[in-house]
């Protein structure tokens, strides 16, 4: 049995019976989910399964084609520009590799927030900047171009972006691809320790199982359009679903099929081919 999710009230962020799709492909289909309100939430499942869609719903980037998207019990998909633009001040987002200003310094980066949100004196924006600098290690960096530190290093730069105007919410689209272990290891112990002290409530895309299960308190896994599971870690492991089974043992055969949809063998190649790829001889 699936258990049950966070009561509202304790949630920060709830999708309500949502549906989106590109065209006419559906990416999310009747979708509800809650995020518990000061908690490490981690989103994951196959890829192609709306894991990112969900946090460009709840940034304003996308809207609903149904349903509501609420972030503290407001829909964002009814937000004009003025209240998304307010909105996002706070959420902290950290992408993909970082998505760094690679015309800009270190410090010019993580004071980029501050300066197009807020109207702070610059003597106050050098301040906020070396301390989120300080916070992930990366103080004495500050001149630095983007160019001239590590992946590893680039991702905690992000992160102090995205911390610089102390959201209530923040999200990490795959924070861990492609960092080496000792990276992956400090990026994931700043996701927990900056997430603790400042309260913060956070969601986690990624595909990196075990550092990622030891991370969250609360997993979700998305089935095709839908939520196939949710729970601790633990009674995600322990579910029954043939997804979730596939998913969290790594197997190469389940529900996520290995072929694209798509016309048969037989009619791309033909009663020769299909024959063939049934182990017979052509």
């Amino acid at each position: 049995m699936q258990p049950q999710s966070p009561a509202s009230s304790d949630a920060l962020v709830e999708l309500c019976n949502v549906t989106f799709g590109y065209g006419e492909r559906v990416i999310l289909r009747d979708l509800s989910l809650t995020v518990p309100r000061g908690k490490v939430t981690a989103l994951m499942g196959a890829s192609g399964g709306g894991k990112t869609t969900v946090l460009r719903l709840i940034g304003g980037q996308q809207r609903a084609q149904q349903g509501e998207v609420l972030v503290a019990g407001q829909d964002v998909g009814r937000m004009d520009t003025a209240q998304l633009y307010a909105a996002r001040r706070r959420m902290g987002m950290l992408f993909q590799f970082g998505a760094l200003f690679t015309d800009m310094s270190v410090f010019e980066n993580v004071a980029f927030p501050l300066r197009e949100h807020t109207d702070l004196p610059e003597e106050l924006i050098r301040d906020i900047v070396l301390m989120k600098l300080n916070a992930v290690g990366l103080r004495g960096a500050r001149d630095l171009m983007p160019s001239q530190i590590s992946g590893g290093m680039a991702r905690r730069v992000a992160l102090a972006r995205a911390i610089a105007l102390d959201p209530e919410l923040i999200m990490y689209d795959e924070p861990f691809a492609g960092l080496d272990p000792i990276s992956l290891g400090t990026a994931a112990q700043l996701i927990r320790q900056l997430g603790d002290a400042m309260g913060l409530t956070t969601i986690v895309v990624s595909h990196d199982l075990e550092e990622t299960f030891r991370l969250a308190d609360h997993v979700i896994i998305l089935g095709p359009g839908t939520v196939a599971a949710q729970g601790t870690p633990e009674e995600v492991r322990a579910s029954t679903d043939p997804l979730v089974h596939q998913f969290v043992h790594a197997l190469p055969t389940g529900p996520v099929p290995f072929h694209y949809p798509g016309p048969s063998v037989a009619q791309d190649f033909g009663p020769v081919g299909a024959q063939h790829q049934d182990g017979g001889t052509p």
